[in-house]
């Protein structure tokens, strides 16, 4: 027998290929194992990549170069769990590179990521998933893809996963698409509140803090809010707090209890608990400026509500919040002086911040930091609004110099809150004088120039406030300050032209004033805005009539009335009725006209003219010439001069004519600079009023004055007329001759001798207004015009000592002199209309 030989084993088949160990270096050659139809290979190749992504951005940024992420997104539905574990994994860690981050969204992964968390998936796999999820949720579109797909439900269930990883990215990724309104609304419905509170108990301080800020964001939310307090959320929180080796955590949690805060039964909860207590204290005693600064927050949230700043007010938040004011830290000061801005609506702590506070807040006014500035000068207007004992308190603590020059500060919100402070203590006069002293008119002239509406419409009521006084408005036309506010009331801004008319108006109390204004086109301005329904209001009208009170012409002209405190002034003329929004010309414009067919210009001046140098033999004139042109007095002493020289010897002359060229020089200059248009002196007015002066003025009762001037006038326009002659009193003709005369439109009233109704009528309130009787000039159609006056009735018989009220009468000019008409009667509509 030949040797035993060991019996070999099967033969393997001939198409079998032996296993074969590869060695890779690089990093191609591994993408290109991951379209191998065998799950081992493809397995470690995953995990090679992994190790290889997770070296750095560079790395991913090659994968990416190679075409990794198509495969990898083709993996991670495949059958093996394995494979598609390690695929989650590479995905997730390259998901941090934007541009893998941007081609992942092009291949939509969000609903293959998604279908990743159910419950029979590997922890691994719900890592990686949620960590790739939380790195695409922060852009918005994906956010939206994610809550629209129902991935918020599989995300708050992993929230209670053992994994701290996966809480930690499951968590991060909910914080990220809460700050979308719709996932927001949404978790409270999903019962997201007991998972939150249960990771606040984690012993991982990152999943804490994004728990906290999650909540943050969710607690904006009322429902939310209440779910927080029936789950004993508020304790929670206060339980950190307390603990000081979450001090980490403090600024996070006081942000949370701010948003509850808004909630009056929430602080309710917390006050009768005695959290309230303990939170102020803990504010109080902490030096930590973001626990400060949210402190304040979370105070100015709650203060919002009336309830609730009654129940800061008992636990008395003013004095931690004055604290603050005296922090090191630019935020917490900004911070405390917004919560003590939201508390002034409670009355209780706007006097405690009125006693203890005002000093500090005055400081703050110096600050370097604008923001600091801003905010405490906000406070001041709050404080001083509606009370004096903080306004004088502002000014004790020596705040006008600091408010006044916060009034050129950077930011234009500290600019209007400073003039607003200003017009708060300007309600008290000495304070007012005291400010107004130190030049505020000059600045809120500069003020009304600026291009922020906010701080226009505050310069503008401003002024309106210090205005009222003489000086001031002096002090606001040498600044240069009119001009600017009448360019406010072109504004689109409804509350600066508003301010802006307020301010006009109080402004033009004064003729020079008014006059600047006018010359400034106010008048134009206010009567297109009073045309206008949509940007008319009740002080552009009241700014129109002021500015017409000094300028009765236009306003008679206009409005056809002049009241009895409407004084008719030399330089008062009559240019007949103008429609709204025709130009109103000039006294000195209309005489420079040519000769026309309209109504003649009847025009007022009992100046008497300024006395000449005589000459000898010289006889003073009064003819029509001498009332068309107006000699200036300089150019009448030169005159004089030259010929009284004449007569003079010949040496003499030489000797002062150097003297007399030059003043003659001079002279012209000023002449050139002072050139004024005056309208010739009406010397037969002049003549009218001192003869109205003697005879009416003595008599003893207004009724026998205004029946006495009624018929002088009616005598020097031509006398008592029939009213079935009316028709034929000429006057127009005599008019005509007049103007004719005089080569002019412009008639002196002591001229018209042939008078009609409104001839009549204005000279009857011109005399009336010189001599103190009350009355007014109503203009009516068809050269119709009357005066009314209020004349008190004798008592009954029987009856002495009883004082009737005065009754309106119309006087009688034309047809029976000094006939009162009762106003309301049949004569006087007869004597008024045609």
């Amino acid at each position: 027998m030949g040797k035993k030989v060991k019996k070999e084993g099967e033969p393997a088949p001939k198409d079998a290929f032996d296993p074969l160990l590869i060695e890779s270096k690089t990093a191609a050659t591994v993408v290109l194992m991951l379209s191998s139809p065998e799950e081992e290979v493809l397995a470690k190749a995953c995990d090679a990549l992994y190790k290889f992504a997770s070296k750095g951005d560079e790395n991913k940024a090659t994968l990416l170069g190679l075409g990794a992420v198509e495969q990898l997104y083709k993996l991670i539905s495949h059958e093996d769990p394995t494979v598609r574990g390690n695929a989650v994994m590479v995905l997730g860690i390259m998901a941090s590179n934007h541009d893998v981050k941007k081609l992942l969204r092009e291949l939509d992964v969000t609903d293959s990521l998604i279908s990743h968390l159910v419950p029979e998936e590997d922890v691994v796999i719900h890592e990686f998933a949620t960590l790739c999820l939380a790195y695409l949720a922060v852009e918005y579109t994906t956010k939206v893809q994610i809550f629209e797909r129902g991935g918020l439900e599989p995300l708050i269930r992993l929230l209670g996963s053992p994994d701290p990883d996966v809480q930690k990215n499951s968590v991060e990724c909910i914080y990220l698409l809460v700050q979308d309104f719709q996932s927001r609304a949404a978790v409270h419905e999903l019962n997201i509140i007991p998972p939150l509170l249960e990771l606040l108990k984690s012993e991982y301080p990152v999943i804490q803090l994004l728990a906290l800020k999650t909540l943050e964001v969710i607690s904006k939310d009322g429902e939310t809010r209440i779910m927080l307090g029936e789950n004993k959320g508020l304790d929670c929180l206060l339980t950190i707090l307390e603990t000081d080796e979450f001090s980490d955590l403090h600024v996070e949690a006081l942000a949370v209890l701010g948003n509850c805060l808004e909630d009056v039964h929430t602080l309710q909860l917390i006050q009768q608990s005695g959290g309230l207590k303990k939170l102020l204290s803990f504010v109080r005693e902490s030096t930590i400026p973001d626990i400060q600064k949210n402190a304040a927050k979370a105070i100015t949230k709650a203060a919002y509500d009336l309830e609730n700043r009654n129940i800061l007010n008992e636990e008395e938040v003013e004095k931690c919040l004055i604290n603050l004011l005296e922090t090191d830290n630019d935020g917490v000061k900004v911070a405390a002086s917004q919560a003590i801005s939201a508390m002034c609506a409670n009355l209780a702590s706007k006097r405690a911040f009125g006693l203890q506070g005002i000093p500090q807040l005055v400081q703050l006014l110096s600050s370097d930091n604008e923001e600091v500035k801003e905010a405490a000068v906000t406070v001041l207007v709050n404080l001083t609004a509606a009370s004096p004992s903080n306004a004088s308190a502002v000014a004790e603590a020596e705040g006008i110099e600091p408010l006044l020059n916060t009034l050129h500060a950077q930011r234009d919100g500290a600019i209007a809150n400073a003039a607003t402070v200003l017009t708060n203590l300007a309600m008290q006069e000495p304070l007012r004088v005291n400010i107004q002293n130190r030049g505020i008119m000059s600045v809120l002239a500069g003020l009304l120039r600026s291009t922020n509406s906010q701080v226009q419409s505050k310069a503008a009521f401003a002024v309106a406030v210090f205005g009222c006084d003489a000086d001031a408005r002096t002090e606001l036309r040498s600044a240069g300050g009119l001009g600017p506010l009448v360019k406010l009331l072109h504004s689109k801004n409804e509350e600066v032209r508003r301010n802006a008319c307020w301010a006009v108006m109080i402004c033009a109390s004064d003729e020079l004033t008014a006059g600047e204004l006018c010359r400034l086109g106010a008048l134009d301005v206010l009567e297109e805005i009073n045309l206008s329904k949509s940007r008319k209001n009740n002080f552009s009208e009241a700014a129109l009539e002021k500015l017409l009170d000094n300028n009765l012409s236009q306003k008679y002209s206009q409005m056809g009335y002049l009241s009895s405190n409407n004084i008719i002034t030399d330089g008062f003329y009559d240019c007949g009725q103008i429609k709204p929004g025709m130009k109103f010309s000039s006294l000195e414009e209309l005489s420079m006209q040519a000769l026309t067919d309209r109504r003649a210009i009847i025009f007022i001046n009992a100046k008497p003219q300024e006395e000449r140098v005589s000459l000898p033999g010289e006889e003073r004139a009064h003819d029509s010439s001498h009332e068309q042109t107006i000699l200036s007095p300089s150019i009448s002493r030169k005159s004089s001069r030259e010929k009284t020289r004449k007569g003079k010897g010949k040496k003499e002359e030489e000797k002062s004519r150097e003297v007399i060229q030059t003043l003659s020089a001079v002279q012209d200059e000023i002449n050139l600079q002072n050139t004024q248009w005056l309208p010739p002196p009406d010397l037969i007015l002049l003549d009218y009023i001192n003869d109205a002066s003697k005879t009416i003025l003595p008599l003893t009762t207004t009724r026998e004055q205004v029946v006495a001037l009624a018929q002088f006038v009616a005598d020097k326009m031509g006398g008592p007329i029939e009213r079935d002659k009316l028709h034929d009193f000429s006057w127009e003709l005599h008019i005509s001759e007049i103007e004719f005369e005089l080569k002019c439109n412009v008639v002196p009233i002591g001229k018209v001798k042939k008078g009609t109704f409104y001839h009549r009528a204005l000279l009857f309130k011109a005399i009336a207004d010189r001599i103190g009787i009350g009355c007014s000039l109503v203009r009516g159609k068809y050269n119709r015009a009357w005066n009314e006056v209020k004349l008190v009735d004798d008592s009954p018989q029987g009856i002495t000592g009883l004082l009737l009220p005065p009754r309106e009468y119309i006087v009688d000019l034309m047809f029976e002199p000094g006939r009162l008409i009762k106003e309301g009667s049949v004569e006087a509509d007869q004597y008024k209309h045609i």
